[in-house]
């Protein structure tokens, strides 16, 4: 009980490097928790006040929020505790994927906002401040990207394809001798 676990360090960086991922894990999370309960607090107001549904704009910011927490379970729980899981490339795509919808939620958000004809209250300050913290989770998963396809570079895409062999090329399949020995046969008496 008394051991201690290590966790693997990246392979292309270091301690520098993994602190710095760490950092900007963090950031992430706590950035996709603050839009996800600023989106939760406006998607309220307009089902309860409203009685209407939540404009697409604010239930994509919700869902992109969603997506980037389990994002993050995937990206440090496979690392750490399934190492067999967790592929580099795949991480890069999933981290570039989160970049790319916090890029069009909170542009999607912001274009909606500017376009009404009032905006006051706390939750159109929620609204705005959500599409703010979307940008910052925009930038915080463009940063991590560019760690991750910097690793990819360095350490490769750890692909190996396997290697087939096309019938009839390459060395022959070898041969089963007969071992029976005849009677008389032997090594030593020749006729």
């Amino acid at each position: 009980m008394g051991r201690l676990l290590r966790f693997p360090s990246s392979a292309a960086g270091g301690s520098m490097e993994s602190g710095l991922l760490v950092g900007l894990r963090a950031a992430q999370l706590v950035s996709a928790l603050i839009v996800m309960s600023l989106m939760a607090y406006v998607a309220d107001w307009y089902n309860a006040a409203t009685l209407t549904m939540a404009p697409p704009q604010i239930n994509w910011l919700l869902a992109c929020s969603v997506i980037s927490i389990f994002s993050l379970g995937y990206l440090e729980g496979a690392k750490r505790f399934f190492p067999r899981a967790f592929h580099s490339t795949a991480a890069l795509a999933l981290e570039a994927v989160n970049a790319l919808f916090f890029f069009s939620g909170f542009v999607y958000l912001a274009v909606f906002i500017g376009k009404l004809l009032f905006c006051r209250g706390s939750v159109c300050g929620a609204a705005r401040a959500s599409a703010v913290f979307g940008a910052l989770a925009f930038l915080l998963w463009c940063a991590s990207a560019a760690l991750a396809a910097r690793t990819v570079a360095q350490v490769g895409a750890g692909v190996s394809l396997p290697r087939f062999r096309m019938p009839g090329r390459g060395k022959p399949a070898p041969v089963e001798k007969d071992v029976a020995m005849e009677e008389g046969a032997g090594a030593g008496s020749r006729a």
